[in-house]
């Protein structure tokens, strides 16, 4: 087998004996997916690299109880083993705080690296000193074989694959930021005590500290995560879109200028905006279809609205896994777009009645 050396370093020398990159992981019983992680470390990074000091990896055992440090002390980790669960957000400060690195690259537990992830990362600091932070994308092949997990990992992959260069948000599943501008800010707000939204609040300052992120689609890791319907219901709705327009309506009252920019790229597109009220309206019509007759006409115009505004993301469903994975992705996208808009709509009450 052979592997990827990193070169170059972005800032140390190759015998300065200061890393150039260090890994942090937060794990929470990281099981299966997190030995697969581990594997992928040990495949693709570079034997001298460690030995050298240009690349470290710490795991930050979140307070688990299946063993997960372990797992990371016999790979050769360095191991911080904390009590109690705090969440990621705490996690990745903790890892980040006994990191040497000039460059802090936050990979979770649940993720594959691939043959080139490392090195493309180091060479994306070496090559543009401005840059402050980057973030990568999950690839076009997902870990778990379940619909659910690769309609989800795909449509994240398609996402990020669309979006803006100049990028609005930081991202934890693969992120790197230079451990300078890092602890400048702040790190990670460990108020959210779940994998939640702490990624995004993180990106949002340091773009309003004036900092550069880069979204950098050819730099991908595998998401291994088997989701189900009660994990992804759960995990979109209370640990992602609440928290977010939260954070958003903060933004909006703060730094009105910012919100546009905020609210433009990623799941806040324009198409995505108008795909919200579309099905909103589509519902109504059928509501009220048994007593208007002509709302049953109006709701196939609707219908036949949101799959037009959205064929891009549905052609690509065909092209990667075929038309009847593509056809069984459109309730769960068109119910993606129904709890997003339920979700701001309670926000936005909760927002007012604060401020009231």
């Amino acid at each position: 087998m052979t592997f990827p050396s990193l070169l170059m370093s972005p800032e140390p020398t190759p015998d300065s004996g200061e890393p150039a990159i260090s890994l942090v992981i937060p794990v929470y019983n990281g099981g299966e997916a997190f030995r697969r992680c581990l594997d992928s470390l040990r495949r693709w990074i570079h034997p001298q690299d460690l030995a050298a000091g240009r690349v470290e990896i710490i795991v930050v055992a979140d307070g688990d109880s299946d063993g997960s440090w372990r797992l990371a002390e016999e790979f050769g980790a360095q191991v911080i083993r904390l009590d109690h669960a705090g969440g990621p957000a705490r996690a990745r400060n903790i890892g980040a705080n006994a990191a040497k690195g000039n460059i802090l690259f936050f990979v979770d537990a649940d993720v594959e690296i691939l043959p080139d992830t490392l090195s493309q990362v180091v060479a994306s600091f070496y090559e543009a000193p401005e840059l402050a932070a980057l973030i990568g994308s999950y690839d076009d092949a997902p870990g778990a074989p379940n619909f659910l997990s690769q309609y989800k990992n795909l449509f994240h992959h398609y996402t990020h694959q669309t979006a803006c260069l100049d990028a609005s948000t930081f991202w934890g599943a693969c992120g790197a930021i230079r451990r300078s501008v890092f602890e400048r800010v702040g790190g990670f707000d460990e108020s959210y005590r779940k994998p939640c939204i702490e990624d995004i609040e993180l990106g949002y300052r340091l773009k309003q500290a004036g900092h550069t992120i880069h979204l950098r689609k050819d730099i991908q890791v595998k998401h291994l995560k088997k989701w189900t319907p009660f994990s992804l219901l759960r995990a979109d709705v209370f640990y992602r879109a609440l928290p977010w327009m939260a954070l958003l309506l903060q933004v909006r009252q703060a730094h009105p200028a910012q919100y546009e920019r905020f609210t433009s790229d990623l799941n806040l597109k324009w198409n995505s905006r108008i795909s919200v009220m579309l099905v909103y309206v589509l519902l109504l019509c059928i509501a009220i279809s048994p007593w208007f007759g002509v709302a049953g006409i109006l709701a196939m115009a609707f219908g036949l609205a949101l799959l037009l505004i959205n064929l891009p993301v549905y052609r690509f469903f065909r092209r990667k896994r075929g038309w009847l994975f593509a056809l069984r992705t459109v309730p769960w996208h068109w119910l993606y777009f129904f709890y997003s808009g339920m979700a701001y709509a309670v926000t936005l009450v909760r927002h007012q009645l604060r401020h009231a």
